[in-house]
C-alpha cells in the first residue's frame, strides 16, 4: 500500500538573481514498510526533498500526498498537527533539548499529543530497552555519547508511533560501531512494526542496508533501484 506519493515536485531557491532548482520535477511513490535511502552528491537535493516530504519546507509546485492528504494544501497549523501525529524525524545534529533528560526528550512529542504519564512511561521504557539505552533515562544529553544521543533521537521519533520516519544523515556523526548498532535497531523496527523509513544519506553503510536506493543528481531522480 502506498503511503507517500510525490507528483511533479519542484522546489526552487534564489541565489542572488539565479534560480536554483533544488528539486526538479520528481515523481516517486513510497510503499508502506519501505526502508529507502535517497542518495547523491552534495547539492543534489536530497535534504530538500526530505524536508518537503516532511512538510518542513513548502514546494514551489507539485504535490506530496501522504495517506490521501495533499500536505501542500494544509495551513501552517494543520501541517504542524499532521506532522505531530504522522511523521517522526531523526536529524544529523540530534536536536535534543539540553535542559531535558533523555526520557524527557524522548517523550516530548507524546506530551504534545497529551498522552498520559502512564502511556509515556510504558512507551519510553519499551523503546529504551529495544534500542539499548535503558538506565540512561535521567541523564541529560551532554553526558551521553554521540551514539547514545542519536538513540534518544530515534526513540523520540518513534515514541508517538508515527506512520513513517524521515532520517536526514542520521549516521554522519557516529563511529562504525554506533552506526551498525543504530541501523540494526532501525531495520528491526522497520521489520517488526512495519514502519516506513526514508533516509537522506551519503553513508555507504546506510546504503548497503537499504531495501531501495534512489539516486538524485541536480534535483532529479537518475536511478531508482530496489536492492532487497
Amino acid at each position: 500500500m502506498k503511503v507517500i506519493e510525490i507528483k511533479d515536485l519542484y522546489k526552487s531557491y534564489h541565489d542572488t538573481e539565479v534560480e536554483v532548482k533544488a528539486v526538479n520535477g520528481i515523481n516517486l511513490i513510497f510503499e508502506e514498510g519501505e526502508f529507502s535511502a535517497i542518495v547523491g552528491p552534495s547539492g543534489s537535493g536530497k535534504t530538500t526533498l526530505l524536508n518537503v516530504i516532511g512538510g518542513l519546507d513548502a514546494p514551489s509546485s507539485g504535490s506530496v500526498i501522504i495517506d490521501g492528504t495533499d500536505i501542500s494544501t494544509l495551513s501552517s497549523r494543520q501541517m504542524i498537527d499532521f506532522r505531530l501525529h504522522n511523521i517522526g524525524f531523526v536529524f544529523q545534529a540530534y536536536n535534543l533539548i539540553p535542559v531535558l533528560t533523555a526520557k524527557e526528550n524522548a517523550e516530548f512529542i507524546m506530551q504534545l499529543q497529551k498522552k498520559s504519564r502512564a502511556e509515556r512511561d510504558a512507551r519510553i521504557a519499551e523503546l529504551f530497552a529495544a534500542i539499548g539505552i535503558q538506565g540512561k533515562e535521567n541523564i541529560r544529553p551532554n553526558r551521553l555519547s554521540g551514539g547514545q544521543q542519536q538513540r534518544v533521537a530515534v526513540a523520540r521519533a518513534l515514541a508517538s508511533k508515527p506512520k513513517f520516519i524521515l532520517a536526514d544523515e542520521p549516521t554522519a556523526n557516529l563511529d562504525s560501531k554506533s552506526t551498525a548498532n543504530l541501523l540494526d535497531i532501525m531495520r528491526k523496527l522497520n521489520e517488526d512494526e512495519n514502519i516506513t523509513f526514508i533516509f537522506s544519506t551519503h553513508d555507504q553503510r546506510v546504503i548497503d542496508r537499504a531495501k531501495r536506493v534512489i539516486l538524485l543528481d541536480d534535483g532529479k531522480v537518475t536511478k531508482d533501484t530496489k536492492t532487497k
